[in-house]
């Protein structure tokens, strides 16, 4: 099901495919918020941008967010202290603080209707046991200078133990502002071209060859702000990187609701904001939240959130459910910088967490101040080269694991499932001619076949049996049933077979 904000947004600029090869100063691939973020920027500066997209703007992740623009990144900061000290905690807090403002200042200078308003942000306990990490992270955030508040009142329909607000925050509607920037991106003689696939990125000479499905674009400087980076070497951004899903709901409650951002900060965890449907206030729950590709069930998806809203607004009507992914680095902090030292002028930014609303445009000023030959005061705390991942000997180890087994051993495994296993509407592996082949027969019993094999790197798929998709346990691509790609890092389709009912 498509997300509120794809089926509420009117597309009032449209867009086509690369017609024919084309020149840039900057070749920016993605157009998601933090590519358009970089275009808008760079346009303003008066440089020639192409933004090449392999879908449609903002379909992919900035289409399935929660659309919270806030620096409460959970209880984060303590960590951040503790990890890297106060000064590094005090600018990563600083550059998301100023990101709100940024993307405030976008919103007014541009004139971008996209439901902008101001909320304060919470997260919050219901377990009296939790409230020392609720306090420890006020007193990490009273030596960063932050003034946050304690409180143990909240708007919800249930009493908690405490909270830490953050004040001054704000929310809106992701897509609206998307094509806000690209109206203002296009008008400046910006170029943006959807449906187009980039396949590889080569230097030659001084400049870089973008190469897509039908033709090229050639640039001075390049972008990857395609979620997850998909050029494997130089880089190896898959041995540092996964994807974590979670879902979340659209509901009518039926009742008012109270304004404001919450989330909770131990599992199960969850989120809570409203949104404007149809002239009224509408409640947004996310959770449920799983690394990409390890199998999961409707009750413990997008059940459960809705048995969580029927627990409190019993007349609610559920209006939308979607899902989400967001890459997450070994030490909980994006990559944005220099793609590789292998490959200069090329850049990346990748890794926001579940807050890409800020780190985003943090990102974008970042990059825009390495093209332009300027030093921005935050590219350190994010440093897309930094080895200090690598020492995350537990995550990493768990990566490795992950993806050796789905590379190898689980290829070498006979598949348990036989073919009459599979009940209509959902899929498995089975062993054809001793081959590996994955089935999904839908609601009629009509069979579609693949080879489960990720076009990435190869990994072993698993299938998704909530959205009826193959996922990558690996690197987190995913697949529909017939085989065509719908995320990164793979771009490529599965092969499909063609096999009698």
């Amino acid at each position: 099901m498509n997300s509120l904000w794809l089926d509420s947004v009117s597309k009032n600029i449209s867009f086509s495919s690369l017609p024919e090869n084309k020149k840039a100063q900057v070749c920016i691939i993605g157009a998601g918020i933090f590519g358009l973020t970089c275009a808008y920027y760079l346009t303003k500066l008066g440089y020639h941008v192409i933004v090449l997209e392999k879908d449609d703007i903002g379909e992919k992740a900035t289409g399935h967010t929660t659309g919270k623009i806030t620096s409460q990144h959970s209880l984060f900061y303590d960590y951040l202290i503790q990890s890297y000290g106060e000064k590094f905690a005090k600018d990563y807090l600083s550059a998301n603080e100023q990101a709100i403002q940024d993307i405030q200042n976008i919103i007014q200078e541009e004139k971008i209707k996209c439901d902008f308003a101001l909320e304060n942000s919470y997260v919050y306990t219901t377990k009296n046991s939790e409230l020392r990490a609720i306090k420890k992270e006020i007193s990490a955030l009273d030596s960063l200078g932050f003034h946050s508040e304690f409180v143990t009142k909240l708007g919800l329909p249930f009493e908690i133990e405490g909270a830490i607000c953050f004040k001054n925050q704000a929310q809106f509607h992701p897509l609206k502002y998307l094509y806000g920037l690209a109206s203002s991106i296009t008008n400046r003689n910006g170029e943006i071209f959807t449906h187009t696939t980039v396949t590889d990125v080569q230097k030659e000479d001084d400049s870089y060859v973008v190469f897509t499905n039908h033709h090229t674009v050639v640039a001075d400087f390049v972008i990857m702000a395609s979620h997850y980076p998909f050029i494997n070497f130089p880089g190896f951004y898959f041995t540092k990187m996964y994807q974590s899903t979670s879902y979340l709901i659209a509901v009518d409650t039926k009742k008012t609701l109270p304004h404001g951002m919450y989330i909770n900060f131990t599992n199960p965890i969850f989120s809570y904001r409203t949104a404007r449907y149809k002239g009224k206030d509408i409640l947004l729950i996310g959770g449920g939240e799983h690394k990409t590709g390890q199998p999961t069930c409707y009750q413990d998806s997008y059940g459960l959130l809705e048995e969580e809203a029927f627990r409190y607004y019993p007349d609610a009507e559920i209006l939308y459910r979607w899902n989400t992914r967001d890459c997450i680095s070994l030490d909980k902090l994006p990559y944005v910088g220099i793609y590789s030292s292998m490959m200069p002028n090329v850049f990346v930014g990748t890794g926001f967490k579940k807050w890409g609303m800020t780190l985003t445009n943090v990102a974008a000023n970042i990059i825009v101040d390495e093209i332009c030959g300027k030093q921005n005061p935050y590219q350190y705390l994010f440093r897309s080269t930094r080895l200090k991942p690598l020492k995350n000997h537990d995550e990493m180890k768990n990566i490795l694991v992950q993806s050796t087994t789905s590379l190898f051993f689980d290829k070498l495994k006979l598949s348990p499932m036989q073919f009459e296993d599979i009940a209509n509407n959902s899929g498995g592996i089975v062993e054809i001619n001793h081959e590996k082949v994955g089935i999904y027969k839908d609601e009629n019993g009509k069979i579609y076949a693949v080879k489960p094999i990720c076009t990435h790197l190869g990994c072993l798929l698993s299938w998704n049996d909530v959205d009826k998709t193959w996922d990558c346990p690996c690197h987190g691509s995913r697949f529909d049933y017939q085989g065509k790609n719908l995320y990164d890092p793979a771009f490529k389709d599965l092969d499909f077979y063609v096999l009698d009912s």
